[in-house]
């Protein structure tokens, strides 16, 4: 089969298009045969050597793709040609992959390859943000870091379709146009007082909740929420954030919970739901699942570099 692999650590540069060997099916695996494949940051932070990688090289990054079924073992839930999907399963970056069956999440014959790899991962991350870290309800004010990224854009539609009214934060104009296209009221840039106009949106008093995963700008989400507000800390794109005193949780009333989608994704039950009321908003036109780019994977490199540069809004895809 033909992947896209790295020797050692380093830029875009180091990625290579080449034959492996197929991958064993192991008791209780699937051979898929990928379709559509989503590149996010954390293959980046991979490939830098940012993130641990167990096993030897040449290392096949991603964790999420969408494809057909090519081998199963006997007596298994899924059948060869079935369409499937899968956000958690290693080694996605080529042509074929051997995922857990318990992984695999049955695709739905109106939801195309290319908008299931665009969706699931960044899709469930914004979910579980919404149902799970802070239930959201109607009538609730919500900052959104990064309201341009993958997950941000997903987050403000799932937040607007929940009946909440959002304030984003982006980094340039451009990223602003793209968050108020996808439903945030109000849009601050990262060199503005974001947290004044936070307060301001919300009438002054803070708004309920902050989703912050960009990190250094923690406890000013602190700031920008209401006497018992809550913020979410579910990723650090910006780099560590800073220490919280316990003593102004206190003082302020205000709660701070931390997010990760492995800990909600905790059987094939829960995968299989959870992506099936993606799947519904999706098909229903409200959920909107941008695809910034499609690259052959064989150009992964290209893919890599377009995504580093933060000029991608919406997902990047390869395509086998």
């Amino acid at each position: 089969m033909k992947a896209l692999c790295f020797d050692h650590f380093g830029g875009a540069d180091v990625l290579r298009y080449r034959d492996l060997p197929d991958p064993s099916r192991l008791p209780g695996d699937v051979l898929v045969r990928t379709r559509a494949i989503g590149l996010n940051f954390a293959d980046i932070y991979r490939r830098r050597g940012n993130y641990h990688l167990s096993g030897k090289p040449p290392y096949v990054a991603g964790y999420e793709a969408a494809g057909e079924v090519v081998e199963v073992a006997a007596g298994s839930a899924f059948c060869i040609g079935q369409r499937v999907a899968f956000a958690d399963s290693p080694h996605a970056n080529a042509e074929l992959i051997a995922v857990p069956q318990d992984r695999l999440i049955p695709l739905p014959d109106d939801i195309a390859f290319d908008t299931a790899a665009a969706l699931l991962l960044q899709g469930l991350t914004a979910q579980y943000l919404c149902r799970d870290s802070h239930p959201l309800r109607a009538g609730e004010t919500v900052l959104v870091h990064a309201a341009a990224g993958g997950v941000g854009l997903l987050l403000v539609q799932i937040a607007k379709l929940l009946g909440a009214r959002v304030i984003g934060i982006t980094s340039s104009a451009r990223k602003r146009e793209a968050a108020l296209r996808a439903g945030a009221e109000a849009v601050a840039l990262y060199d503005e007082d974001w947290t004044a106009a936070a307060r301001e949106f919300s009438g002054q008093t803070g708004v309920d909740v902050a989703y912050d995963a960009v990190g250094p700008t923690l406890l000013r989400s602190f700031e920008a929420v209401r006497t018992g507000g809550h913020v979410v800390f579910y990723g650090m794109a910006g780099g560590n954030p800073p220490s919280v005193d316990p003593r102004m949780l206190m003082d302020t009333s205000k709660s701070l919970t931390g997010g990760d989608l492995w800990n909600v994704l905790t059987s094939p039950a829960e995968r299989r739901a959870r992506s099936a009321e993606l799947f519904e908003w999706a098909r229903g036109g409200r959920l909107h699942v941008a695809v910034a780019g499609r690259y052959p994977l064989a150009d992964g490199a290209l893919a890599h570099a377009f995504l580093e540069s933060r000029n991608a809004l919406g997902k990047v895809l390869l395509i086998p």
